[in-house]
């Protein structure tokens, strides 16, 4: 009877994270569509030339983002759940004063950085043209919220509530395309710098939008807490009690590395920049012919990539406090069993995204972009989907195990091998293009694998061999379909629009089938799955697919 309760006390736990990861896919699909329709409205107002002085402001304000915030959130949910699992509450709280101070003078620091440096850029010719100035100087204060809310968000996610930092999410994008599109128009008479100044604007009114909506959710948190554990809430009893220096350092020494981690990939899109042009041409290829094939892989194969791994990305955030928190209880068995879940969910995801992306690489291109030449880039792009998802899981898993320096330094390792395979393999004529891509899938595959050898190194997982071999089986009849579906249809009925989205579906359905048929999807893995969870074990009991719990005791 206690294993029974210890089973379903993780099968609980594991419920929460998988749920989050539910919540913020969801807001990831919602933010990035908000985001696209708010481009097509800004285009129209700013044109290019505007459009053109946003783009040379909003990389400074990245870049002071990613300094002062990038690793944030982690570190603070990883030491936020550690005090939550030995139910020190008083050290969670004290956790979240502590940073909130920090980023208050981290962003201040920023803020007056960014806003007294924009002329100094310009002086400079860091950004070559000085109507830029006003566009520097509107997304300066933006930082300083932005940095709260960072911390704000990393305290709840250390308390696995995904939902604040989800709904934030949205309402942060709904108040800053408002924003952007009206002062953008109220501007406009002024002139395109201050129009740009306007758009840039966005980001401050979101950043507020975002901290009010957490302001809310902390006071659900706090009522909650009192409910729970009391009005008076103190240190617990013989608990160690750090200083405050002591966890500022903490903070650091956990977010630094993920804050490298993220400034590498401006640093590798700028060396992508620089090598993969001039190798084409090497190859042969004119500038002209250069430009279009380096846009086909990072204007249009790259963003499919990113968009195929929307669900990986939000299960890796709840993954983070969910690892950390089981290591707090030093619950070994828990640990493996999320890591071994996560991946395995990962590829359950990724696998068919990327039969997709390659079977239809060509249709999806002329659909989507009407740039059937994308094709070849985006084909071999395809390859990136399994190893990007696999990466997130894997440097998620690492950081909770309180390890962020791992995947930094891989990604450097793997940042290094791509280079040289830029290098050689896009100047050869008969990849072109496709070798710079197949650079990239290196890049991810490289990071994902010493990752899997350093997580194998601490808790002892590997990779499910069978259970991954069942995927490919899945994917590779999901391949078949999808590519006769859409063969048929196309000849006969003659539309790219109807048979890309027609294969799809049909493709997903044979998957889902295979899968359950050679017992690819294990029973535990879809009762976690929130809201269907159950209720789709029912339906599968009923046709025989699982045994009834009657049944498996007999057996």
């Amino acid at each position: 009877m206690q294993e029974e309760a210890a089973n379903r006390k993780k099968s609980g736990k594991a419920e929460s994270f998988l749920r989050g990861t539910l919540i913020l896919t969801v807001a990831g699909v919602v933010v990035k569509v908000i985001g696209s329709l708010n481009w097509i409205f800004v285009s129209r107002i700013l044109g290019g030339e505007g459009i053109g002085l946003y783009q040379m402001a909003f990389p400074i304000y990245f870049f002071a983002l990613s300094v002062s915030t990038a690793g944030v959130p982690v570190a603070i949910s990883i030491i936020t759940a550690e005090r939550v699992a030995l139910r020190d509450i008083f050290g969670a709280k004290r956790i979240f004063k502590i940073s909130m101070s920090l980023m208050l003078v981290t962003g201040l620091v920023f803020t007056a950085l960014t806003y007294f440096g924009a002329q100094w850029l310009i002086d400079w010719h860091f950004i070559r043209d000085p109507r830029a100035y006003w566009s520097v100087v509107a997304l300066a204060p933006a930082i300083f919220f932005v940095t709260l809310l960072a911390s704000s968000r990393g305290y709840l996610q250390g308390w696995q509530r995904m939902t604040p930092t989800a709904v934030s999410q949205i309402a942060e994008q709904i108040f800053r395309v408002v924003t952007m599109i009206l002062f953008a128009s109220l501007f406009l008479p002024w002139g395109i710098d201050f129009a740009a100044a306007g758009a840039s604007l966005g980001a401050f009114a979101g950043a507020v939008a975002g901290l009010l909506v957490l302001v809310y959710f902390h006071w659900k948190l706090e009522r909650d807490i009192r409910s729970e554990y009391g009005s008076d809430i103190r240190p617990l009893p013989g608990a160690e009690r750090s200083s405050t220096w002591t966890i500022i350092k903490r903070i650091f020494a956990l977010s630094l590395p993920v804050s490298a981690a993220s400034i590498m990939l401006p640093v590798v899109s700028n060396l992508d920049l620089a090598i993969v042009p001039q190798r084409l041409e090497a190859a042969g290829y004119s500038i002209n012919e250069a430009t279009e094939l380096f846009g086909y892989l990072t204007g249009m194969a790259v963003p499919l990539v990113n968009l195929s791994t929307i669900l990986t990305a939000s299960l890796a955030v709840s993954l983070v406090p969910a690892i950390s928190k089981a290591r707090a209880l030093k619950d070994d068995k828990l640990v493996f069993a999320q890591t071994a879940s996560g991946v395995r969910i990962s590829n359950f995801v990724c696998f068919p995204a990327f039969v997709i992306v390659l079977v239809l690489a060509t249709p999806i291109s002329s659909l989507i972009y009407n740039a059937p030449g994308a094709g070849p880039a985006v084909l071999v792009s395809s390859f990136s989907i399994v190893l990007l998802g696999l990466h997130q899981v894997s440097t998620a898993v690492l950081q909770g195990l309180g390890h962020p320096s791992i995947p930094m330094i891989n990604m450097i390792v793997a940042a290094g091998v791509k280079v040289v395979l830029n290098w050689v393999l896009t100047a050869q004529p008969a990849f072109g293009i496709m070798g710079a891509a197949w650079a990239t899938a290196a890049d991810m595959g490289v990071a994902a694998i010493v990752n899997m050898y350093f997580i194998h190194r601490y808790i002892g997982y590997r990779i499910e061999l069978g259970q991954l071999v069942k995927t490919m089986l899945a994917a590779a009849a999901m391949a078949a379909a999808v590519y006769f579906f859409y063969g048929c249809t196309m000849e006969q009925f003659g539309s790219n629009v109807l048979s890309t989205f027609g294969a799809v579906p049909v493709g997903c359905i044979v998957y889902i089938i295979v899968l359950l048929m050679i017992g690819g999807m294990l029973e535990e893995d879809i009762a976690r799955i929130p809201m269907i969870g159950s209720c789709s074990i029912r339906a599968l009991r009923r046709i025989g697919v699982f045994k009834p719990p009657a049944e498996k005791e007999e057996g």
